[in-house]
């Protein structure tokens, strides 16, 4: 396999190659929330909502702050996932397996864990409620619960999912039955869905398409999306190969309907409706849509001046990634030093979003972008060519980083990486 680091040559991409030497040998599970269990306090200095991408990364960065014992992250999940890879795992290419680790071994060591649901935030009097009738207060609350999914939404799911033919890569329920309904593929059609609402990546369910590819002749695409990044992705993924790829794309504004197409599909890829957590839709830091109502360049609350959110749960208008808040979580660690100090936040996040869309079993186009939905590359090469190097990222680079650099808060995004290759350019 030709290493990522052919792609690119001379001084500026030493780091990069290094990075790449790391990405590739096999990390261990990270055990990081070493401590003896605490006594639950009912006041943290920083309290982190959600125990998901944005909420471990920013409890790790908060614990370098403020220290350990002043902050908590509620959460009331067993296991984390790195969801990214779920792609790949739904083609067959990587393990489920290799996308969990227990909550506790990525909580950072000394943080204090409550295994809790939040069901109520009470931001006019800085405190949470759980759903074990406890009563948090906070002095900085930082809200990174996540987006949830709606495959009641649509008619016949979630019981659906019994069909063998059935599968989505959106949950760890139902990812494995992707790749179940792959192999049993003979002949017939495939249908891959996208709703008509914001969803985690858009890209995604266009990669699961592109790899079903190598097993079967005829696609099927039907899609509602009315995101702008999501159309900007597509848009770069099918024109340098439209031609030499037998797929029909269909739009549908209702996938509820979706169910009536039972008599002529063979094998059929869920993206579900999503929206904001239902905690969050009628609590006073939502917007009129249910997301956290944030300013889009510093991610501090327009409203309460100690709340903050990241990542999907917010209303940043851009995609909802996994490199995306790895960049918010730059911007949000210094936005919070300097409101610690009663200073202006200076730092602002232009809306740096990834997808590397997934063409083929070696092949990955590395999508980039800002606010505006203009290119935001980081390396310096033309990135809309699908290429084996962006593959070897997205399946082995981009997971070490993440278990050992993201979520210990040491990842802000490949900012650096873009000035170091352009400015050698220069």
């Amino acid at each position: 396999m030709v290493p990522l680091v052919a792609v690119v040559s001379g001084p500026r991409a030493q780091l990069f190659a290094c990075l790449l030497r790391l990405g590739t040998q096999q990390a261990g599970p990270l055990q990081l929330h070493t401590g003896a269990s605490h006594a639950a306090r009912n006041h943290y200095e920083v309290l982190v909502l959600g125990g998901g991408s944005g909420g471990i990364t920013m409890a790790a960065r908060m614990k370098r702050k403020v220290g350990a014992e002043n902050v908590a992250v509620v959460e009331p999940s067993e296991r984390h996932f790195y969801q990214p890879i779920w792609t790949l795992v739904g083609a067959g290419a990587k393990q489920l397996s290799s996308s969990g680790r227990p909550m506790a071994s990525v909580i950072p060591s000394g943080v204090e864990w409550i295994k809790a649901r939040v069901i109520e935030l009470n931001p006019d009097k800085n405190c949470i409620h759980t759903d074990n009738d406890e009563q948090i207060s906070y002095r900085y609350l930082i809200i990174a619960l996540g987006i949830q999914l709606h495959y009641e939404k649509i008619k016949g799911l979630p019981e659906g999912f019994a069909h063998p033919k059935i599968g989505s890569n959106y949950s760890v329920k139902t990812v494995e039955k992707t790749w179940k309904a792959l192999q049993d593929f003979k002949e017939g059609n495939a249908i891959f869905t996208f709703p008509n609402t914001p969803v985690k990546c858009a890209g995604a369910p266009q990669k699961i398409m592109y790899l079903s590819e190598a097993y079967f002749r005829k696609v099927c695409f039907l899609s509602g999306d009315r995101d702008e990044q999501g159309r900007r992705y597509r848009a770069i993924a099918l024109q340098p190969g439209q031609q030499k790829r037998n797929s029909v794309f269909k739009k549908k504004s209702l996938l509820e309907r979706l169910f009536k197409y039972f008599h002529i599909y063979e094998m059929l890829h869920v993206t579900p409706p999503m929206g904001p957590p239902d905690v969050l839709k009628t609590s006073p830091v939502a917007d009129a849509a249910g997301w956290v109502d944030v300013d889009k360049e510093t991610l501090q609350h327009k409203r309460y001046p100690n709340v903050f959110g990241i990542g999907d749960c917010t209303n940043l208008p851009t995609s909802k990634t996994a490199a995306a808040v790895a960049a918010q979580s730059g911007i949000l660690d210094r936005t919070i030093s300097l409101i610690m100090k009663n200073q202006t936040p200076t730092k602002k996040y232009d809306g740096y979003t990834s997808c590397p869309l997934v063409t083929g079993y070696n092949r990955v186009i590395l999508a980039e972008f800002d606010y505006k939905a203009e290119p935001l590359e980081t390396f310096p090469f033309d990135q809309s060519k699908e290429r084996l190097s962006m593959y070897v990222m997205k399946a082995d680079l981009m997971p070490f980083l993440y278990w050992n650099m993201m979520l210990r808060g040491y990842w802000g995004g490949p900012a650096i990486l873009r000035k170091l290759f352009h400015l050698g350019m220069s």
